[in-house]
């Protein structure tokens, strides 16, 4: 029964992982550990539906890692790779290429392998306590390192190293969330509300859906999906075995039967994650509107006619010349006529 819930949380999570990527990258790039990313992310339907259901998955994985070992839960719970594959293939219209195929094998494998090393009564050792949850402290750090990295780089790698961190800190997440499930058990609620392992949980819980979310929004799934796949369960089988005091198979055989099942488990996260189907989920891009282009008359302005102005005809007055006066009794001058010829 647990087994299959976490199976079930698996699928969820990774539907809701495809959903969310596709409208983290959408965001500006420039958004990168910014708390506007969130804001914008909020206002995404799509965005939001993919959070609805992955906190259902979350809600069944708390659940299922309440009442397995770490070591058993962490295996079940990295197939949400797989389901984001299966959920990929018809959005992106692309067929699975045989190295995917065989990712998802290696990667089922290895999820069996392990679970089945938990049945089989064999010598065992365990250690560890309560007092050991500086590990979790030490975790952090490293992925502080990783985060760090992340900033200072662009693209692939700094989607590739800002998912470590998330899927470190998810790991943090998943022991601190089997720690509240178990105090659940044996104290009122009101007990376990006012106690740090619920107040850390929210905390890391928090922190790890950010970066998670800034590193989708800088490369497309597979550069981040690897690193947060394979980070987490080395984070929570970690502290499932320093700080619950897990069992270690210690007999030879069982040590190389675990072993197989991690190396095929990494193979199978980092063969399916670089699949070229989650490297080219994108929103379907919506066709541009033709707005018909409206054919208007050509106006026809009248000619204007201008009446031709008529300027006044000046008339100038003909100066009257002075006659001289002529003697009394001089004879009047003759006028010469012109030779005939």
């Amino acid at each position: 029964m647990s087994i299959a819930m976490a199976l079930v949380a698996a699928m969820l999570v990774g539907t809701g992982l495809v959903f969310q990527q596709q409208s983290a990258e959408q965001v500006p790039k420039s958004y990168f550990l910014h708390p506007r990313l969130i804001a914008e992310l909020l206002r995404k339907r799509r965005w939001l539906a993919g959070i609805g259901i992955m906190a259902a998955g979350q809600g069944l994985s708390m659940w299922a890692i309440g009442h397995l070992d770490l070591t058993v839960a962490e295996p079940l719970l990295a197939t949400s790779l797989l389901f984001a594959l299966i959920l990929a293939v018809p959005i992106t219209g692309q067929r699975l290429r045989r190295s995917e195929v065989l990712g998802a094998l290696l990667l089922g494998a290895g999820v069996t392998v392990l679970s089945v090393s938990r049945s089989i009564n064999s010598q065992g050792i365990h250690f560890g306590g309560f007092a050991y949850w500086w590990a979790a402290a030490a975790i952090a750090g490293v992925a502080f390192c990783f985060l760090r990295g992340g900033w200072r780089r662009s693209g692939q790698a700094r989607a590739t190293l800002t998912g470590a961190a998330a899927g470190l800190i998810f790991g943090i997440s998943d022991a601190l969330t089997r720690r509240t499930v178990e105090m659940l058990g044996h104290h009122p609620l009101a007990s376990v509300l006012t106690s740090w392992p619920a107040y850390s949980l929210v905390a890391a819980s928090v922190l790890a859906m950010w970066l998670m979310e800034s590193s989708f929004n800088a490369a497309p799934l597979n550069a981040s999906l690897p690193a947060i796949t394979a980070a987490e369960p080395v984070a929570g089988i970690a502290l499932g075995v320093v700080v619950f005091g897990d069992v270690i198979r210690v007999s030879p055989g069982m040590i190389a039967f675990q072993a197989a099942g991690i190396v095929a488990l990494i193979t199978g996260v980092i063969l399916v994650a670089r699949a070229p189907v989650l490297s080219s989920l994108r929103p379907a891009a919506l066709p541009h509107p033709s707005l018909p282009h409206p054919s208007l008359p050509h106006p026809t302005l009248p000619h204007p006619t201008l009446p031709h102005p008529t300027l006044p005809h000046l008339s100038l007055p003909h100066p009257a010349l002075p006659r001289p006066a002529l003697p009394a009794g001089a004879p009047a001058p003759a006028v010469s006529q012109s030779p005939e010829l």
